[in-house]
């Protein structure tokens, strides 16, 4: 038996049909010049990842444990000059007491804007978890709470910046703008690096002075730059996603002009602490290996969405982005158009999981979602989306959104599992 045939025979063992096997084969073997240009950028990405580290002179010591206030902790300290690096920007603060990507936003939104500042957001409605931070929907502690206006501009029905409206938008109050790469759980496109860069300095033009953040959370190492390469003034993201590269157990970023890095810092803190407190607790070897995984990690999770919307687009299904559309971030949406669909596909990555396999997922009312949502996720770090994972709201259009997988292998495993639940459901009927 050659080693083809002992994987096919481990595929059938977890629960793979010979059917479904054999269309994901046809469809990977069509993607090798695809999966190599992927190769690639991880190369060049890891390349940046290790002279940053290089820069700021990393070393054993950064890996000690630092306990109670913080002072002089070297490994935290040095890991925030080592994302300044990555990234390119004056300062930045990198730290596990912010708990998530949510958290991460919160605090930056509520670090730089003050009463009767307007916060604009000119990429539409913000992911639903925002929607209780600015006070869209009411929440204790929102930023509507504190006197902050809130104001967005829709997107142009081909998901592209409605500028003529963005001009018409920003006015005297306009503190800062919010730009959220990925798609968030809408089936619009997400922005590449340059439209992103192309919306700033069209912003930049019209007020100078107005702040522009931008959600980096799933598009970190996707492409060769980062918006804070193209203008944005705070870039923001979450370390069980990309840059924690599957080690970092918790933790988020915020890089970009150091001002407005020390607002982020008193806020995490206090005023008069701002980064000179908070220590690491021993999370800094896992910080810094992560981050010198990611690129990899990241090469892995988008060979895996890449490989999901060309199975599910050969079926029919609406997918976003399309199989060959280039990729600005590692989600990708699937229009399954039915309830059963969105719960059949979740509960074939759980069963793909090396956590949790057992378990059967089901629809939930989570907190900070309008509707019941269903997550997967049998992952080593909870709640951890560069892991293999995929969640997706209960209502119209019942889109589910796949995304993660720390490794190739284990991406494709995920996508063939959730082919096979909806083949045995008899949602999908032909291969």
């Amino acid at each position: 038996m050659d080693i083809s045939q002992k994987i096919q025979k481990l595929y059938e063992q977890t629960g793979i049909s010979p059917e479904v096997h054999d269309f994901g084969e046809k469809i990977e073997k069509s993607l090798k010049e695809r999966f190599d240009k992927i190769d690639k950028m991880a190369e060049l990405n890891q390349l940046k990842v290790i002279h940053a580290m290089q820069e700021a002179r990393v070393n054993a010591e950064c890996f000690n444990y630092a306990s109670g206030y913080g002072y002089n902790d070297f490994g935290r300290d040095t890991l925030e000059k080592v994302y300044a690096n990555v990234f390119h920007t004056e300062d930045a603060l990198v730290r596990p007491q912010i708990t998530c990507g949510t958290h991460a936003l919160a605090l930056t939104l509520s670090a730089n804007l003050r009463p009767g500042d307007e916060l604009l957001s000119i990429a539409g409605k913000p992911y639903d978890t925002l929607e209780e931070v600015i006070g869209i929907r009411p929440s204790t502690g929102s930023l509507a709470e504190y006197g902050v206006i809130y104001n967005q501009v829709d997107l142009l029905p081909d998901g592209s910046f409605d500028f003529d409206s963005i001009e018409k938008a920003i006015g005297e109050k306009t503190k800062l703008i919010t730009i959220q790469r990925s798609k968030g759980y809408q089936t619009r496109p997400s922005f590449s690096v340059d439209q992103i860069g192309e919306a700033i300095a069209f912003v930049k033009k019209i007020k100078p002075e107005v702040i522009c953040m931008v959600d980096n959370c799933y598009g970190e190492f996707v492409e060769e730059k980062e918006p804070s390469d193209v203008g944005a003034d705070l870039v923001v993201g979450s370390l069980i996603k990309n840059p924690g590269g599957g080690l970092a157990p918790i933790g988020g970023y915020v890089a970009g002009r150091k001002d407005l890095i020390e607002q982020c810092a008193y806020r995490l803190t206090s005023p008069g602490l701002g980064k000179e407190v908070g220590a690491s607790l021993g999370v800094m070897q896992s910080f810094y290996q992560g981050l010198f995984l990611a690129p990899t990690v990241v090469a892995g999770a988008l060979k895996g969405a890449i490989f999901a919307a060309n199975v599910y687009e050969k079926l029919g299904y609406a997918v976003v982005p399309d199989g060959k559309e280039e990729r600005h971030d590692i989600i990708q949406a699937v229009t399954l158009g039915s309830a059963e669909g969105v719960i059949a596909f979740c509960q074939g990555i759980q069963a793909a999981a090396p956590v949790d396999s057992y378990v059967t997922p089901e629809p939930w009312a989570m907190p900070g979602y309008d509707s019941d949502v269903i997550m997967a996720a049998g992952a080593f770090v909870q709640g951890s989306s560069i892991e293999l994972s995929a969640d997706g709201p209960i209502k119209e259009p019942y889109a589910v959104y796949f995304q993660g997988g720390l490794t190739w292998a284990h991406a494709k495993l995920g996508i063939l599992m959730s082919l096979q639940k909806l083949y045995e459901k008899g949602i999908v009927k032909e291969l």
